[in-house]
């Protein structure tokens, strides 16, 4: 293992030290991982999530169709309609970006919302990045909010065969929804100081802008609708959100070739997909699955449930901020997955109830992601997108929201949890 500890500490340094280079020191540790035997060439293609990578290059490709469209620009001018100031504007991507996200993944989110962000910071003439990020971090919060709103609730859910319903009411009780909701709340408040200083009321537009194709719009749409519709289908190909987004990105530029006859139309939106992004992924992917395959993760997982002893509530602590800490440097689900058979098992045991351990795995490792800019798929791809509109984002500008907003959050799910399920 200690090979494989040494490779991935030493890539997360450099890829926390050299942002711009972040895609390239992914991919060379992942061929490193390859190369030395610790992830075997069999297990390769296993280690890559497809489901992702499709969903990501689908949804980036409708998103240049919905940009094109004029669609976010309308939508800016609603909101500056709405709100008073930047302030509120943040506030308000941010709370819009977390709905969403509790019933369609994370990633999905910030490319549908990112746009809007966008728009608006063009029309003030302002930085988009605390934007940007505001949006990435919000719907990393909610992913744990319901059963369909991340994998590793999904994964949590089927584990405890959880209702959808049971997120809300589990075991004559508040569920773990208002765990995440009330955890919202503060972190509302933590964005609300972030933009303190950002008071400069918004213009009022003499005439909305306007839209010149809504079926971009409808794609999305229908996108969302089918997102959250197979999320109830037990028995399901992993790829098939990802598939999803690449056939309605096919419907898309089929349509806008019939409709404007030209090659450009096709094109133009494929290479806004940014590959970059996906490249780091991809790096990552490997990587996890080298240190996985090390036995890293297991003896990870191990060691936090040993450091318990028989105390519960000690347990429970180490669980929720061990699972922070180790989610902001790595992908929280394969962490999820090996965790939830060494909770089953410890609390067998110590013949207690296993929930509160359960709630606060899912909580810690969920908003984890949250603490650096490479902890969660939807960081990376927010921070892709800043860069595609040429801003650089410092890990300076996500610590300044990302730190505090994981604190804001996790520390009332911590407390709710505990108070409800483990007294």
């Amino acid at each position: 293992m200690i090979p494989a500890i040494a490779i991935f500490a030493i890539t997360y340094i450099l890829m926390l030290v050299f942002g711009k280079y972040r895609a390239y020191i992914a991919l060379a540790s992942g061929i490193v991982f390859v190369a030395s035997g610790i992830l075997p060439l069999d297990k390769v293609i296993g280690s890559l999530d497809f489901n992702v990578i499709l969903m990501i290059a689908g949804t980036m490709g409708l998103v240049a169709l919905f940009t094109e469209s004029k669609m976010p620009a309308f939508l800016a001018d609603i909101i500056m309609e709405k709100v008073p100031n930047i302030k509120w504007a943040a506030v308000s991507l941010s709370l819009f970006s977390g709905i969403i996200s509790a019933f369609v993944d994370n990633v999905a989110t910030v490319l549908m919302v990112a746009p809007v962000a966008l728009a608006i910071c063009k029309k003030l003439e302002t930085n988009p990045v605390p934007f940007i990020i505001a949006i990435a971090v919000s719907s990393n919060l909610q992913g744990a909010a319901t059963l369909v709103g991340d994998t590793t609730a999904i994964m949590l859910g089927s584990a405890l065969d959880m209702s959808f319903l049971d997120f809300f009411w589990y075991l004559g009780r508040p569920g773990i929804f208002f765990a995440v909701e009330l955890g919202a709340f503060v972190s509302v408040l933590i964005l609300m100081l972030v933009f303190r200083k950002e008071t400069k009321a918004l213009p009022k537009t003499a005439e909305r802008t306007k839209v010149t194709d809504f079926v971009p719009t409808a794609l999305l749409i229908l996108m969302l609708a089918l997102l959250i519709g197979v999320s109830f289908i037990p028995e399901k190909p992993n790829e098939t959100n990802g598939l999803i987004c690449c056939a309605l990105l096919v419907a898309g530029l089929v349509y806008t070739l019939i409709k404007t006859k030209k090659l450009s139309s096709v094109t133009g939106p494929l290479k806004e997909i940014d590959f970059t992004t996906i490249g780091i992924l991809v790096g990552l992917f490997l990587m996890i699955g080298g240190i996985s395959e090390a036995g890293v993760i297991d003896a990870a997982g191990a060691l936090l449930a040993k450091a318990g002893g028989g105390n519960v509530l000690l347990l429970y602590t180490i669980i929720v901020w061990g699972s922070v800490a180790i989610s902001a440097f790595i992908d929280n689900i394969p962490y999820v997955a090996t965790m939830i058979p060494v909770i089953a098992s410890l609390a067998a045991a110590l013949q207690v109830d296993p929930t509160p351990l359960y709630f606060g795995l899912l909580s810690g490792a969920t908003l984890g992601g949250n603490c650096t800019p490479i902890g969660a798929s939807a960081n990376i791809t927010g921070i892709g997108i800043l860069r595609k509109a040429g801003y650089e984002v410092k890990n300076a500008d996500f610590f300044k929201i990302g730190i505090p907003f994981t604190l804001g959050a996790i520390i009332p799910a911590y407390i709710y949890i505990w108070l409800v399920y483990g007294i």
